[in-house]
């Protein structure tokens, strides 16, 4: 079912979308159909993850990567020197 919406733009804004559409053959509407569709989509998922996992997920936070180097690095610092 296609519904009909407004939109409050910025006349180039529109300008430049639409001239954008015409030179991929496309129309506005489809545009930002299709925009609004990427930006909203769930990615799908092929793996299928257990329970289990997903509940452990997000459990561990790290802060960045270099505190992991910098750990890593003392770490074994300390077990071979």
């Amino acid at each position: 079912m296609e519904t009909k919406l407004t939109l409050r733009l910025k006349k180039k804004v529109i300008d430049q979308a639409k001239k954008y559409a015409n030179d991929h053959e496309t129309s506005l509407s489809k545009l930002i159909e299709n925009y609004l569709s990427a930006i909203t989509h769930e990615p799908e998922t092929s793996e299928n993850i257990s329970p289990l996992v997903k509940s452990l997920s997000g459990i561990i936070h790290v802060t960045s990567s270099e505190d992991l180097k910098e750990k890593y690095h003392k770490h074994i610092n300390e077990k071979y020197l």
